[in-house]
């Protein structure tokens, strides 16, 4: 059975909100030291975190990435994760950003 906390919402700068697997979201350093970390962080109690600024696009294929490291982070041999040349530079800065 899953339970509210098992998921965590994440906002764009646009508003667009992804529920996203907790477990997911943690492959970022920087969401789980705000979901986890010692400090009583208000995205720890409302399990909600607001990027102002990372677009939904961006996070939204940053989504894809937090899923795509949890399916295939135990092979030995990772299929590629495709990036658009197109957003390679935006999402670089996002990923930098969010530790992942």
């Amino acid at each position: 059975m899953t339970s509210a906390s098992d998921y965590v919402t994440l906002i764009s700068a646009e508003g667009h909100e992804f529920v996203v697997e907790r477990r997911c979201a943690l492959v970022s350093g920087t969401i789980k030291a705000m979901l986890t970390g010692p400090a009583s962080y208000a995205e720890s109690k409302e399990n909600t975190v607001t990027f102002p600024e990372i677009s939904t696009p961006i996070l939204d294929r940053v989504v894809d990435y937090f899923h795509y490291k949890v399916r295939y982070s135990h092979m030995s041999e990772m299929p590629e994760f495709r990036i658009e040349p197109e957003i390679a530079l935006e999402l670089l800065m996002a990923a930098n950003f969010l530790d992942t």
